[in-house]
């Protein structure tokens, strides 16, 4: 029968590497099985710990869903394109393994509760790698950055293809009452990173690896990288190109109002710098444009040019990439003003659109 082998990592998801596991055997105490550790039970600090987190994680498990929509409310007033966001919060039973851990016979995490970082993971889901630096940026004109690792560059100065994903440690402030001082593990990945590390994941620890092969799979995981790297790059490259081709202004379309993809081609020519959008935004501003009055992109490309663009890039002091609909979206709050925040189809965000506003009609210094 074949060894069962788990194959090195170099970084476990959403933060630390490897199992932690604690070996265990199984034994019979008047008549019941339970679970006996090989090793002695755990420090009193780390019991305590490991209590105090069973307290607070129905909190946690609250505060997460506050991350996800925060985190996907930045995403989207940004207007930076994303495949998607999710959460998750550390289980007891995870925590307890994590806080467990020893190295070279001391303790990993003397203090579990203050250095385990990751009790509330956020995923971000992008499709190309120039997204991943701008939600980074994003996160961190808008949050504390207490910490930020990027693993694959981390991999390509060492020379090596492998695990692949940024990992910020961050902080809410007082502007999010709601997490004000809660940290959160959020992590950004490409589409296709997250699919290398996702199999590679449930391959190292739940397969039966033949020692045998354990060398061989180890080259074809690099090999998988190493090509993830190189589809990422074309991706990126196709974005550009498609971008710089885009026309400033289209055909006038059957349509009686400006159409989501009709427009979408045009901001990929007026806005050649920006980053894309989400799909669906698209569709959303186009109906904004229709509550104007704008049925046409030509009629769109005329106002745009009453419009100082640059003028609008310094008072919002952009830190981090903007969408093209996000910088459509400042535009058309730079002409409208009071009319565009009262705009039906912007009930949902009137005090964030104010605030704009007020930036861009403030005077420069």
């Amino acid at each position: 029968m074949a060894a069962r082998v788990r194959l090195p990592r170099q970084a476990g998801p959403l933060g630390g590497s490897g199992s932690g596991r604690v070996r265990r055997r199984r034994t019979t105490v008047t008549g019941r099985l339970c679970d006996v550790s090989e090793e002695s039970g755990p420090a009193a600090p780390v019991r305590e710990a490991v209590r105090a987190y069973a307290a607070r994680q129905p909190r946690l498990v609250a505060a997460t869903a506050g991350w996800v929509t925060l985190v996907r409310t930045l995403l989207d007033d940004a207007g930076i394109d994303y495949l998607s966001v999710t959460g998750r919060t550390k289980s007891v039973a995870s925590f307890s393994a994590k806080a467990n851990r020893t190295e070279g016979g001391a303790a990993l995490y003397p203090d579990p509760l203050e250095q385990i970082t990751d009790q509330i993971g956020v995923r971000v889901i992008t499709y190309v790698h120039s997204d991943v630096a701008a939600v980074a940026e994003l996160l961190d004109d808008e949050l504390a950055i207490l910490d930020d690792r990027d693993l694959g560059e981390e991999m390509a100065r060492s020379g090596r293809f492998g695990y692949a994903s940024r990992h910020l440690l961050v902080r809410a402030d007082d502007e999010h009452p709601d997490l004000a001082g809660e940290r959160a593990s959020v992590q950004v990945r490409t589409v296709l990173q997250h699919a290398w590390a996702e199999f590679e994941h449930d391959i190292r620890y739940k397969g039966n690896v033949p020692e045998d092969a354990a060398a061989d799979l180890d080259r074809r995981f690099t090999l998988a990288a190493g090509l993830i790297e190189l589809a990422d790059r074309e991706f990126s490259t196709i974005r550009r190109r498609i971008q710089a081709a885009a026309p400033d202004s289209t055909t006038e379309a059957e349509a009686d109002h400006v159409v989501g993809q009709e427009l979408a081609t045009f901001l990929a020519g007026h806005y050649s710098d920006a980053g894309w959008s989400h799909t669906d935004h698209y569709d959303w501003i186009a109906g904004l444009l229709g509550q104007l009055g704008i049925d046409t992109v030509d009629d769109l490309a005329d106002l745009l040019t009453s419009v100082d663009a640059d003028a609008v890039i310094r008072r919002m002091g952009y830190r981090y990439p903007a969408g093209a609909v996000r910088r459509l979206d400042d535009a058309l709050l730079a002409i409208f003003g009071e009319q565009y925040v009262t705009l039906e189809g912007n009930s949902h965000r009137v005090p964030l659109l104010r605030a704009r506003l007020e930036k861009l009609t403030t005077s420069e210094t």
